[in-house]
Parts: structure tokens; C-alpha cells; sequence
């Protein structure tokens, strides 16, 4: 049998490559990816900006700490006595987004568990596009449809007097809500790796099974995401609400009371406050409350979602 002769092998020396000498083109890429991501902090931080300056007259001149937050009377242009109350305006803005979130969530979710397992691969995009389609509509439109179907339908059902309320409000948010829940939702359960299903199936667990008991559990931080997502999203939506509530001040004590929300109050104000006025700072002032009630409710989400991964 003849020998084989190994030769050695030489050791090619590998030079790396420094950062100044990388092509143009990724370099300019990089750059624009950097600025892309700040774009994003400069954006935010100049409208926190541009708030606290068109407040800043009231809210170092006539702003009452305590009147602002607890009392519920919100008459900045009475001739009698001049109130700046918000307590009313964010019961109505906490009650409408809550119950269209108690609708949205299950729905969402579920339309999410079904487009990701249970949906034929036929129809799976079909039925994705149909439910984004949900987000193309514009906001007025919703508030249209909030007027001209859900109102009277409200009223033949419920026996009420008036279908512009929490419910009809809730209702139009929750479907608004629907794409980004979704989309969100199903993304998270198409992450969690295949070896799980296929470990359960080789288990013999059943689709429901595997959903409730393998999927949930591995999914359920962008599941929370989504949900809190929606929440962002309703608490935002200045037109539909402003068409749907019946626009009263008052603290609500059911689903079927008008209630005013505090975008719907700066988006209906707004334009006969004289500018520079203490009217119009005020309303800025709403919006700097809007502004921090939204970072608020992000960085708890954000360290609820992270908590839960760290477990």
C-alpha cells in the first residue's frame, strides 16, 4: 500500500481590516442607520421642547397643582370663575381606554393565536391584510361610523338616549386597535422556536394544547407588548373619540355615559383659544400631562415586559 505524503499546511495570515478602510457605501449606510436612531430621540425631545415652552406662561403664572389634578370643573372660558380642572376629562380618557382594551386584548390575541395555528397557509395573508386593512382607514371615517351605525344601534339595543358614549367610543378604539394588536401578537408567536411544537406534538399534545399551554407561556412577553401597545394606541386618539363620546365633562358610573377625553378636549378648544393666551396654554399644558401619562405608562410597560424576561 502505498503512503500517502501529508504536507504541511501553511498558516495564511489573515490581515484584518481596519475601520477607515471599509467601503464608502457601508460607511455611508452606518451613517445613516445612526442617524435614523437618534432622529428618533431629537424628534421627541423637541416636542417635549416646543410643549413646555407654549405652556410655560401658565404653567408658572395661573397653574394650580392641586386644582389641575383633583378637581373635575373644566370652564376655561366662563365669565364667573375661571377653572382648570382634569380630573373629569382623565376619568373619561382612563374609562374609554380601558373597556376598548377589555374588547381588544381577547379579540386581538385570539385572531393572533388563530392567523399563527390554526389559519390554513391558503388563507393565513388573506386574512392578515384584511385585518390590517382595519389601519388604512382614516380616523374621521371611524368617527363617522361611530355616528352614523354604532350610535343608533346602541340606542335600539341598549334602550338608551343617546349611543354617543363610552361604550360606542370603546368600541371604535378596540377595532382601531385591532391591526397593531395582532400584527404584534402574531410576530411574537411566530418567534417562538418550531422545536417547541414539535416537541409537544411528539408529546401528542393536541393544537389547543400546544397554543394554551406551550405557546403562551413562550410568547407571552410580546403577547404583553402588543397588549400594551393597543393601550398606547387608544390613549392617543384624539378624532374618533372626539365624534363618538358625546363630549360631556363628567365622571362616568357606566358604559353608557358621554364622557370628554383630554385629546378631544385639545383638539376641539384649540383652534377658538386665542394664542399666547392662557386659554391656549393651558391646553398645551393637558398635552404635557399626555405627554408624561404616556412615558409613564411605557417605562412601566417596558419594565414589566423586561422583568418577565429575566425570570
Amino acid at each position: 500500500m502505498d503512503k500517502v505524503q501529508v504536507l504541511p499546511m501553511t498558516q495564511a495570515k489573515v490581515k484584518p481590516v481596519r475601520r477607515n478602510q471599509r467601503p464608502w457605501s457601508e460607511r455611508i449606510i452606518e451613517g445613516l442607520i445612526k442617524a435614523g436612531g437618534m432622529s428618533g430621540i431629537i424628534f421627541v425631545v423637541g416636542i417635549l421642547i416646543f410643549i413646555l415652552r407654549e405652556s410655560a406662561g401658565f404653567l408658572f403664572g395661573k397653574f394650580d397643582f392641586v386644582e389641575f389634578f383633583t378637581s373635575g370643573n373644566w370652564v376655561p372660558a366662563s365669565v364667573e370663575k375661571i377653572e382648570y380642572g382634569t380630573l373629569a376629562l382623565l376619568a373619561g380618557t382612563m374609562s374609554v381606554t380601558i373597556v376598548s382594551m377589555v374588547i381588544a386584548v381577547p379579540v386581538g390575541l385570539a385572531c393572533a393565536f388563530y392567523i399563527s395555528e390554526f389559519c390554513p397557509p391558503r388563507l393565513r395573508e388573506t386574512y392578515k391584510i384584511l385585518i390590517e386593512f382595519l389601519a388604512a382607514i382614516p380616523s374621521v371615517v371611524w368617527g363617522f361610523i361611530a355616528i352614523v351605525i354604532i350610535n343608533p344601534l346602541l340606542i335600539d339595543v341598549f334602550q338608551i338616549p343617546s349611543g354617543l358614549n363610552i361604550m360606542n367610543a370603546a368600541i371604535i378604539l378596540a377595532l382601531m386597535s385591532l391591526p397593531l394588536i395582532v400584527s404584534i401578537g402574531e410576530d411574537a408567536l411566530r418567534a417562538v422556536p418550531e422545536s417547541y411544537r414539535e416537541a409537544a406534538e411528539a408529546m401528542g399534545a393536541t393544537k389547543w394544547e400546544i397554543a394554551t399551554r406551550v405557546l403562551l407561556p413562550a410568547a407571552k412577553n410580546g403577547l404583553m407588548a402588543a397588549a400594551l401597545l393597543g393601550v398606547g394606541r387608544a390613549l392617543g386618539e384624539t378624532m374618533a373619540v372626539l365624534m363618538a363620546t358625546g363630549h360631556s365633562i363628567r365622571f362616568p358610573t357606566s358604559v353608557f355615559d358621554p364622557v370628554r377625553t383630554l385629546t378631544a378636549t385639545i383638539a376641539a378648544e384649540l383652534g377658538e383659544a386665542p394664542k399666547g393666551g392662557e386659554h391656549y396654554q393651558s391646553l398645551f399644558a393637558i398635552g404635557l400631562y399626555l405627554f408624561i401619562l404616556s412615558f409613564v405608562i411605557n417605562v412601566l410597560a417596558d419594565r414589566l415586559v423586561r422583568g418577565k424576561r429575566l425570570k
